[in-house]
């Protein structure tokens, strides 16, 4: 499929390319770097203005949806997201004889040992790691991740396509759930889960953009049991009952996590719960969408319109009020077991700020639909100005 949606659209993100500050010199490059002082993210920093410009010129989707989160978020999530974004476009666009999975790993050592190679999304991740002690294996799984897709890798089973879905989104969830806080082992079980339910998501909607790449996503034994040779068809791909089929099942599969997920949102800080929620219902609603639309995901792309969206963020602010955390906790996905178990081994974070109340969803709507007004009457006003022809 197209680099799966993380956190944001892929098709914003497509072309995002690393931007680098001026690199050191020969002199400076021979002397060993002592690692920096102890610092906190700050959305001011240049480095974090630089990732900011990364994300408005090549990924507004994901720009405009942290403005949903907390200030105190927000920041980390542009700095976290910046640096996967890279990451991920290096390992997909690595040429015969690249190692891109080596600079990666370079990059990470680097980073954790707070002497971060000179791109401005490598500092700020390091002042990210630095402040909430950030698992280095989260990020090593999303890299693994990106790995399989430049190594057009196929998936037999759903427990397969459980352990991807847990590298490429299930990480990110984990990494988000860890910077929001509290780090409860239950809590970084439901978002990583959450995150592979809309990784999920996202494969039954590329079901034929992934094909024209050559790549499938599908459990191959649930299309076989289906009556579609996987090969075959990847090389003829045409939406078939059999196709409906397979898709139907991933949708639930993917609904099923989604509400498992669910009640997790209930023990996040209260700052937080709502744009968690919205996010979970505005994915889950792709699903919902091309049931609607009949699942052919083969010749068209299901998309939400905008309006829609900004219903479902207004109903989320409704909904979290009434989410629990659950009294049962429910078995976790095998999938995502390790990547729990490590974060329990992880140094646990101190001094987190403490959570306050930011602006109130219906005003954080209301900030949407004004930013929508404003670009469109800039729009207007353009074409306005431009002399005709």
């Amino acid at each position: 499929m197209s680099q799966p949606e993380r956190m944001a659209s892929a098709a914003d993100t497509r072309h995002l390319r690393a931007v680098t500050t001026p690199t050191a010199s020969a002199n400076q490059a021979t002397e060993p770097t002592a690692p920096v002082a102890l610092k906190e993210l700050d959305f001011d920093s240049l480095d974090l203005q630089a990732c900011v410009a990364m994300m408005q010129g090549g990924s507004k989707t994901f720009f405009a949806a942290s403005r949903l989160l907390p200030p105190r978020v927000r920041t980390a999530a542009i700095a976290l997201y910046a640096f996967c974004r890279v990451a991920d476009d290096l390992v997909d666009e690595a040429q015969p004889g690249d190692t891109p999975l080596r600079v990666l790993q370079a990059r990470l050592d680097a980073i954790y040992a707070g002497t971060p190679h000179d791109h401005v999304e490598d500092h700020a991740l390091s002042l990210l790691v630095q402040q909430y002690k950030l698992p280095r294996h989260l990020l090593d799984a999303l890299i693994e991740g990106f790995a399989w897709d430049a190594a057009g890798r196929t998936y037999d089973s759903i427990e397969d396509l459980h352990a991807y879905g847990a590298r490429v989104a299930g990480s990110v969830g984990a990494m988000m759930s860890w910077i929001m806080g509290p780090q409860s082992m239950d809590t970084l079980a439901r978002a990583c889960e959450l995150g592979v339910a809309m990784q999920l998501t996202n494969i039954a909607r590329d079901v034929g953009h992934d094909a024209r790449i050559g790549r499938l996503y599908l459990p191959r034994r649930w299309l076989i049991e289906a009556g579609v040779q996987p090969d075959a068809w990847l090389a003829q791909p045409t939406f078939t009952p059999g196709i409906a089929h397979v898709v139907t099942r991933l949708l639930d599969e993917a609904d099923r996590l989604y509400k498992q997920a669910h009640s997790g949102i209930a023990a996040l800080p209260p700052d937080c719960r709502a744009a968690i929620c919205a996010a979970s219902v505005i994915y889950a609603e792709i699903g919902h969408q091309l049931r609607r639309e009949g699942l052919d995901s083969v010749n068209k792309r299901t998309v939400v319109s905008t309006t829609r969206k900004l219903m479902l963020l207004a109903s989320a602010w409704t909904q979290v009020h009434w989410i629990r955390v659950s009294e049962h906790t429910p078995e976790p996905l095998a999938a995502i077991v390790g990547m729990v178990q490590g974060c329990r081994d992880a140094t646990p974070v101190t001094g987190h700020k403490a959570y306050f109340p930011n602006r109130a969803m219906p005003q954080r709507v209301a900030w949407m639909l004004e930013l929508l007004e404003r670009r469109e009457s800039e729009r207007l006003n353009r074409n306005a100005a431009s002399p005709t022809a």
